[in-house]
């Protein structure tokens, strides 16, 4: 089931992180705003940002494991992860962050198991079917995947507008898999 369930984890990260993004550098009515509407500007990702993600995400997931233990103030934090940003390459946490964001995007229409993208409204369809013909899932567990399923196809992660972003993710798509938490196998 987790391998169902992963992708869809996948596009609640892109809203998570917007918004995480917005209380972390924007007084609280910009953040209520941008919340409201967690549009990623999406770009052309290259080799190098694609990286420098893949080398900054440990230090990121152990400032945010640290914060969510003990939270600290928001500027230590930013601190933090601006520090942690531009030492993997990135002019601003912000600029981290929207690369993680377009990534997120194109990793939630891969397939986890043929590792080709085939878009997140394709890849929710499949998992549906996939749950409705599993005869081994337990009722309850397959209504809630079903519920899970069903509300992720009512706002799937917008289409890719960088082709070739696909392209440059599916070259990297097991270091990002793991990386970024989205282990599909």
């Amino acid at each position: 089931m987790r391998k169902l369930i992963r992708p869809l984890a996948a596009a609640v990260c892109i809203a998570c992180l917007t918004v995480t993004n917005s209380v972390i550098f924007a007084d609280s009515a910009t953040a209520q705003e941008q919340a409201a509407s967690p549009a990623v500007k999406q770009m052309v990702l290259t080799k190098t940002q694609i990286e420098g993600v893949i080398g900054a995400q440990k230090e990121m997931d152990e400032i945010n494991e640290k914060v969510s233990e003990k939270p600290e103030p928001y500027l230590i934090v930013a601190e933090q992860l601006e520090s942690a940003a531009k030492k993997n390459g990135f002019a601003s946490y912000e600029e981290y962050t929207n690369v993680v964001d377009n990534i997120s995007i194109v990793l939630a229409g891969f397939d986890p198991v043929t590792k080709k993208y085939i878009g997140s409204e394709a890849l929710i369809r499949a998992q549906i079917a996939q749950v409705q013909a599993d005869k081994n899932m337990p009722a309850e567990d397959k209504t809630e995947a079903l519920d899970e399923l069903n509300n992720a196809l009512k706002s799937p992660a917008p289409p890719v507008e960088n082709k070739s972003n696909i392209d440059l993710v599916a070259t990297y798509y097991d270091k990002l898999a793991d990386t970024m938490g989205n282990d599909q196998q």
